[in-house]
């Protein structure tokens, strides 16, 4: 921050960032010397996700616009983002199972299972299970959320709406309230995209980058589960790794997969 901005000098740095109020949001409920750790990570994962979903909402206008170097720059800022997400399960895993213990039932019924951004985060990238709702009250303001992202237009349309601005004949998907799946249509459009080698195939391989980047962080969030609680179910009710382990190897964009056993 300037500290020259004169004609802003009741703004101070602590001000500015809500210091006050965000550095008295953690309220450890035990004694245990790791539960603060454990909040102040969480705390930041759903930071993160708020970031994601800014971004993530900018890249889909950019994208249906066809501005090629503006979605490149925004995916390359959701790739570091979630690099740093995948980075934050190593300071988690400084938590020994015991010390998890120590306070695991102080949480309650709380899990990350209700991270409302997370949901829609997996739905904004084309994930479509209504079921994920249902660990928020019904009328209320998260599950909406969460019910409009499924029932918009996904960054996988929007990609598609990208490639049809730069004049590929990509089909429109019938129901954007389905998740995506493979289409021999769409891939054979795809192949034509790639061969042509510009930056429409540059995009193609940022959004394979996010995909597998995601599925890094499934991975180390599953491994973290088991070395802290090993098999044993969630807080909350949930069936911890069992449940996470469910969601790994499942691509958000099958066709930018698929297709390479045709190139």
């Amino acid at each position: 921050m300037d500290n020259g901005a004169h004609e802003h000098a009741s703004l101070t740095y602590a001000s500015y960032l809500a210091l006050d109020e965000l550095l008295a949001a953690q309220r450890p409920r035990s004694d245990e010397h790791d539960e603060m750790l454990f909040i102040v990570v969480h705390q930041v994962y759903e930071l993160w996700f708020k970031q994601l979903l800014h971004e993530l909402d900018h890249l889909q206008r950019r994208l249906e616009q066809g501005d090629s170097a503006h979605a490149l720059r925004g995916l390359d800022r959701v790739l570091s983002v979630l690099k740093v997400a995948v980075a934050q399960v190593d300071v988690l895993e400084t938590m020994m199972p015991s010390r998890f213990a120590g306070f695991r039932a102080r949480l309650d019924a709380a899990s990350g299972f209700q991270s409302a951004q997370f949901r829609e985060l997996e739905a904004v990238l084309g994930r479509r299970d209504e079921r994920v709702a249902r660990h928020h009250p019904a009328g209320g303001a998260a599950r909406e959320r969460i019910a409009a992202a499924m029932a918009r237009p996904s960054l996988y349309d929007s990609f598609l709406a990208y490639l049809r601005v730069h004049g590929h004949p990509v089909p429109e998907r019938p129901d954007v309230r389905r998740p995506p799946e493979p289409s021999e249509r769409a891939q054979e459009v795809l192949l034509e995209v790639y061969r042509d080698d510009g930056a429409p195939a540059s995009v193609c391989e940022r959004l394979v980058d996010l995909d597998e980047g995601l599925q890094e962080w499934r991975y180390r969030h599953v491994k973290m589960v088991e070395r802290t609680i090993g098999d044993k179910s969630g807080t909350g009710g949930s069936s911890g790794a069992d449940y996470l382990r469910a969601t790994l190897f499942t691509p958000m964009f099958p066709d930018l997969w698929a297709v390479r056993r045709r190139l």
